[in-house]
Parts: structure tokens; sequence; C-alpha cells
């Protein structure tokens, strides 16, 4: 007795193929558009707060945060200290840092929407903080000066692409500067990198100059 065997035929075979071959680019594709989608939110909320902090200054003729009248104005809001600059890191836990008050007083003037705690930064696309500080430091020296803008837990695609749109896309140059994170929301600004690295686990921070 001859025992007879089954098998896919090449015809078969070549079906699966091309399925998985859909499903692999349709992945892929879903991917790309969520990068996509995160570059786009992220950089419209870079320039919204460079906006904000601009029409802030160009109304009041004082920075958010360090405005010396924002109680006179909104009983509810804090002043600061009126020296010219934002006192504080643009990612500080501290509710009554000038980096944390600068919400408060974007909120009241209503440049910026609200949030259950007027001081408290607001979330970004990528999941992480976006906040305003003045000058960065690397313990020696400054890295950037001036009013700063800061977006954190970005994935390296997303930095690459927003640096290079914004700046010449070289994270050590220029007025955008990027910096790996040692931690959530926290920049290393002891390291400064050459590059930003795609290996699905690095995290980076963009800073620019308003």
């Amino acid at each position: 007795m001859k025992t007879s065997q089954k098998g896919f035929t090449l015809i078969e075979i070549a079906i699966v193929l091309v399925i998985i071959g859909l499903l692999l680019g349709g992945v892929m594709k879903g991917q790309e558009l969520i990068t996509q989608s995160k570059i786009r939110s992220v950089e419209k909320e870079f320039d919204g707060v460079t906006v904000a902090v601009l029409g802030y200054r160009e109304r009041y003729k004082a920075l958010p945060g360090d405005d010396l009248q924002a109680k006179a104005r909104w009983t509810s809001s804090d002043d600061g200290n009126g020296d010219g600059e934002i006192g504080g890191n643009f990612n500080s836990s501290t509710a009554t840092d000038e980096s944390r008050l600068l919400w408060q007083h974007l909120r009241a003037a209503g440049l910026v929407t609200g949030h259950t705690v007027p001081t408290q930064q607001p979330a970004n696309a990528a999941g992480g903080i976006i906040g305003v500080q003045t000058d960065i430091s690397d313990g020696a020296a400054k890295i950037l000066e001036g009013t700063l803008v800061c977006t954190t837990n970005l994935p390296a695609a997303v930095a690459n692409a927003i640096d290079a749109a914004q700046d010449e896309g070289l994270p050590e140059q220029g007025s955008v500067r990027g910096f790996k994170q040692s931690a959530s929301n926290t920049p290393d600004y002891a390291e400064q990198i050459t590059a930003y690295v795609d290996d699905g686990k690095t995290l980076y921070t963009l800073c620019k100059q308003i």
C-alpha cells in the first residue's frame, strides 16, 4: 500500500507569502504614520509655546513666570521677581519656581489652554512634558543662552526630524539642541551628543531658543 503525502502547493505558499508581506507592510506603514503624527504634533506644540511666551511679553512687557504685576492682574496668580529671567528648570517639580509660574501666567492670560493644576507643565504628544527656562549649562559653561522652550521623551526619529526642520539637524549646534535623557523628562546636559541614535529605547529632550 502506498501512502499519499499532502503538502502545500507553490500557489498556496505564494498566497501565504503575499498575505504576510501585506500585513508587515501595513504594520510598518502604520508605525510610520504614528511617527509622522508625533512629529507634527510636537513641532506644533513647540511653536505654540514660543508664540504664547512672545505674545505675553509683547502684551505685558514682562516674561511670564517672571512678571512682577501678575497678581495685580489676576488675584489668584503669584508674582515673579522681575529680574528678566525665568528662574528654575523647565521640568521643575517645585510649583513656586518661575518656570512653573510661567504656566499659571500664560493660562490666566488665555494664551494656553488650562490644566487642573495651573502651574503644571502641559504634556506633549510623545508622553513627555513641555516647559520654558532661561539658559542651559553643563555645570561648567552655558550651552544655550536666553529664553528656551524644551520638550521631552522624544524618540530619535521624532527629535531628528524636528531638529532638521527647525535648525540644521545637528544636536550639538545651532538654536535647537538635543540631549539624551538620563530618566523620563530628565535631559543629561553633561554629555553633548552629536547624533540621535534610533535604538528603540533612548529618548531625547529638545531645547530651542525663543
